[in-house]
């Protein structure tokens, strides 16, 4: 049997809006109840329709948030959420941010600087890795976020649907890489609107609607069951 990496037992986030001071705030339930197991090797696919809570549960098993109930155990794993550019520093030049993007995902600072040339090469910046980030484009500023994801090493990779960006080059470029991190054997979860990347991509799936787990098992069985739901 594979290692256990993160388990949820019965998962619920609520979270509130409004102004407390008018006492008037309304709660929304993102998750409700989530269980499943993540092992080692998985690649998980999470698949269900918008609003179903999968962003949310990307953060949970990232550590960003807490469950309001259940229980979520991480068995010793470090993980890292490809976020694209969340948190640059817009003062502060690429390389600057490479390396603080890197000790926030766990590495030291030498660790980074290791991997530099490397995050450097395939973000293809060149001469703007030394200017600050405020001076970026969008499209710049998501390609150093890339580079730095994957070549940072993690137990567990998790990806909100982005699996290529930049350019048209770039995007091909960006997505052959990622679908080579999904086959490799390592532990990933990735949410995805798209049942043909996870059928292509993943050996197991999970599928939430309304905050609920519906189903578990292999892309095959939870997808048909999926699709005869949602068309």
């Amino acid at each position: 049997m594979s290692q256990p990496v993160i388990t949820l037992e019965n998962i619920g986030v609520t979270y509130k809006s409004g102004i407390p001071i008018f006492k008037q705030r309304s709660v929304h339930q993102a998750l409700k109840d989530i269980s499943f197991e993540l092992c080692h090797g998985d690649s998980l696919g999470v698949i269900g329709r918008n609003g179903v809570g999968k962003s949310t549960l990307l953060k949970l098993l990232n550590g960003t948030i807490q469950p309001d109930q259940g229980t979520i155990i991480n068995h010793g794993f470090t993980t890292t959420l490809l976020t694209l550019s969340l948190g640059f520093d817009g003062n502060v030049t690429g390389r600057d941010n490479a390396i603080l993007s890197g000790m926030l995902m766990g590495l030291s600072k030498n660790e980074v600087k290791s991997k530099l040339d490397e995050i450097i090469e395939f973000s293809e910046l060149g001469k703007f890795i030394d200017e600050p980030v405020k001076n970026y484009s969008t499209g710049m500023k998501q390609r150093l976020g890339f580079a730095i994801a994957i070549h940072v090493k993690t137990d567990v990779l998790l990806i909100d649907e982005t699996l290529s960006v930049g350019d048209a080059r770039f995007k091909k470029k960006s997505k052959k890489v990622m679908e080579d991190k999904l086959l490799s054997g390592d532990t990933i979860v990735l949410v995805s609107h798209s049942p043909g990347t996870i059928k292509k991509l993943c050996n197991k799936a999970v599928w939430i609607e309304e905050g609920v787990v519906q189903m578990t098992g292999t892309p095959a069985e939870v997808l048909k069951e999926y699709e005869a739901v949602n068309g």
